[in-house]
């Protein structure tokens, strides 16, 4: 299967059943991302007990790569300590710029089949906004 192809399994699957968007009512992180460019707009929503994400969810509206984006993020940072999740953040953001190795986009699972909007100039505010919404509401926390 191409990368291509994998690509678009990917997105359509997080963006036709994204698991986690919906409400998160015991959320003690809230912020709300937006892309003014396209419109898209987020609602990120975190549960951290002692240091670690134990729980999320996202609402909004946008486009497919905005929503599937968070989506896969969520699967990813659910589970790690708040510097683990922005430490992938951080790879997620070098792979979008093309500076990552083969190791290190292995660790971003799904969220690295998003390798190639780094050719679409217009559609990397979309595939960021979750994750530069995670970074600032973790790092604005501390």
């Amino acid at each position: 299967m191409n990368n291509r192809t994998l690509y678009n399994e990917i997105l359509i699957e997080h963006n036709m059943h994204p698991f986690h968007k919906h409400d998160l009512e015991d959320a003690n992180l809230v912020l709300e991302g937006v892309n003014p460019s396209c419109g898209d707009d987020i609602w990120l929503k975190l549960k951290v007990v002692d240091d670690v994400i134990v729980d999320g969810a996202f609402q909004g509206n946008g486009c497919a790569i905005s929503q599937a984006s968070a989506d896969m993020m969520l699967d990813l940072i659910i589970g790690k300590k708040k510097e683990e999740a922005l430490r992938l953040s951080d790879l997620f953001l070098q792979m979008i710029k093309g500076e990552i190795t083969k190791e290190q986009m292995e660790e971003l699972e799904e969220a690295s089949s998003l390798q190639d909007i780094a050719h679409m100039p217009a559609r990397v505010k979309c595939a960021v906004l979750g994750w530069h919404t995670m970074e600032e509401m973790l790092k604005d926390e501390k």
